[in-house]
């Protein structure tokens, strides 16, 4: 790219509570339509999120930087309060990236991005449909299942696994998580002393 060609910036807004294997797909190939992303991660108090708005902005962080096509230099992650149009603006993003999962999805984010346009029509929201391997999965059921003690490996890294069983610790409902981990551990020694 030339040092006259303008840098295209893209956000990708979300709560990110906790950020999912689907969040980190559609972050990698959001790398490939922008040249740099910012994941802005909303406080969202209406959610009633599990983690803190700092504790979502490390995970988040910890999670881009580990993002293996080398594009975790070109991430940013930013927390935001403001009206999302707004802080596009702050920002100079030109691109809002949403990722969909299912059709269902796509009513809900079809008027935001019309709401979006009419703030400001020299924004365009671009869609990155969700890989087939993530298309169910959602925080809100990543929390769930967790909570309830099933194992989230499958939806989260173990980075932001750990971080999910240690609140629920803290919170006083690991007594299902610690189920879970006990029958892992069996399942895993059983494996082990038939190889």
């Amino acid at each position: 790219m030339s040092a006259t060609t303008p840098r295209r910036v893209g956000i990708y807004p979300g709560t990110f509570d906790p950020i999912t294997r689907g969040h980190l797909d559609i972050i990698a190939r959001a790398t490939r339509v922008v040249d740099r992303l910012i994941i802005a991660i909303a406080v969202n108090a209406g959610k009633e999120p599990l983690f803190t708005l700092p504790e979502r902005v490390e995970m988040a962080r910890h999670e881009a930087a580990q993002i293996g096509n080398g594009d975790g230099s070109r991430i940013r992650v930013v927390p935001f309060k403001s009206l999302l149009m707004n802080f596009v603006d702050e920002v100079g993003a030109s691109v809002i990236v949403r990722g969909l999962r299912a059709v269902s999805d796509f009513e809900y984010e079809f008027q935001m991005a019309g709401m979006n346009a009419r703030l400001n029509p020299r924004v365009e929201t671009i869609f990155l449909m969700a890989a087939d391997r993530y298309q169910f999965i959602s925080s809100r059921f990543v929390k769930e299942i967790g909570r309830l003690g099933g194992d989230v490996g499958h939806f989260v890294s173990p980075y932001v696994q750990g971080r999910l069983e240690r609140r629920f610790r803290e919170l006083g409902v690991s007594e299902g998580a610690a189920r879970v981990r006990r029958k892992s551990r069996k399942k895993t020694g059983r494996r082990a002393t038939r190889g």
